[in-house]
């Protein structure tokens, strides 16, 4: 927001839990004030029950770069969601977007024949897949039927793929733990951005790793103080929403939907939490490291938006006066 103060900037959030609507403590969303000092694009244009996809992300932010650049400003893209910073800048591995119409199709098969006969379905034709995606992974498990029914081919064969050029998608295929990201991917350091942008990439990051830890602690902290779980129970009334949809494996919201479900005490929830974020904050630095062409930021730096001006004019021959 600083940023916005001193260039002709626009934000779009770069976050895939920011996306849903109802679902703002838990995320922390800018609150009102802050939106009216600086709009973000891209935050609230889901309900929980929808999915969306890391290619349908860079969809709707090539859509908003476009209006925000032809209106004369600058994009400036801010979250913590990794993939979709990948999908934008490298494009995406040929997968399909989702399909309303064929999701249908699979919830309605899931209630007639079982989820089981849906991942024995999935094992006859891709037996890979199979292997890496637990039957009760129903996000998983239906999107590999749907790549399989829009595509005739396995999805097994787009992670080979992307293993063929860097990839190594098997971290999501094995890891039903990651709650952030459409499916998981790495590439290789030295890929040409895709994008028809002068890309200045900025890191934010505290100088030593207990202060970043303690500030998550704080942090999530504060989120229950703000009514967290308050929020989580709203979500949980409602007949459309299980906790193995993407918008409820958010972090947070999964340890949040344990607890209340009465599968947690509180001091484990919060312990869980907790560490979660931890967990998340130390894949995205994994990510940032094997980044190139990335600028670090001192988060203690009192004179940070200065210093990041600083680093946009080294890499940048834009016109800085409004």
């Amino acid at each position: 927001m600083a940023l916005c103060d001193l260039l002709p900037c626009e934000i779009i959030s770069v976050d895939s839990a920011m996306i849903y609507r109802g679902m703002d403590i838990g995320t922390a969303k800018p609150t009102a004030a802050e939106l009216a000092r600086a709009p973000h694009r891209l935050i609230d244009i889901c309900d929980p029950a929808e999915t969306y996809s890391a290619a349908d992300f860079r969809r709707d932010a090539m859509a908003a770069m476009a209006e925000i650049t032809a209106a004369g400003k600058i994009p400036l893209l801010v979250g913590g969601t990794m993939m979709y910073f990948k999908a934008l800048l490298h494009g995406m591995s040929g997968l399909p977007s989702a399909s309303p119409a064929v999701r249908r199709d699979l919830e309605q098969e899931a209630g007639e024949r079982g989820w089981e006969a849906l991942h024995e379905e999935l094992r006859s034709s891709d037996p890979v897949a199979a292997e890496r995606i637990h039957p009760n992974n129903r996000q998983r498990l239906m999107r590999a039927l749907e790549v399989l029914r829009l595509t005739g081919k396995p999805i097994s064969e787009f992670w080979k793929a992307e293993s063929d050029t860097g990839g190594q998608p098997t971290a999501a295929a094995q890891d039903g733990d990651i709650e952030d990201y459409t499916y998981f991917t790495r590439w290789q350091a030295d890929e040409t951005s895709l994008l028809p942008y002068t890309v200045v990439q900025l890191a934010i990051m505290p100088p030593e790793r207990r202060v970043l830890h303690e500030r998550i602690r704080l942090r999530f902290l504060k989120m229950l103080d703000s009514g967290f779980l308050d929020e989580v129970r709203a979500l949980m009334l409602r007949d459309d929403l299980h906790p193995d949809l993407p918008s409820m494996r958010c972090v947070g919201y999964r340890q949040a939907w344990s607890y209340l479900s009465g599968e947690d005490d509180y001091e484990t929830f919060v312990g869980k939490g907790v560490a979660a974020t931890r967990q998340l904050a130390k894949r995205q630095l994994t990510w940032l490291r094997k980044w190139s062409d990335v600028d670090w930021l001192d988060s203690d730096d009192k004179h940070i938006a200065e210093a990041a001006l600083k680093k946009i004019r080294l890499r940048t021959t834009f016109n800085f006066d409004k």
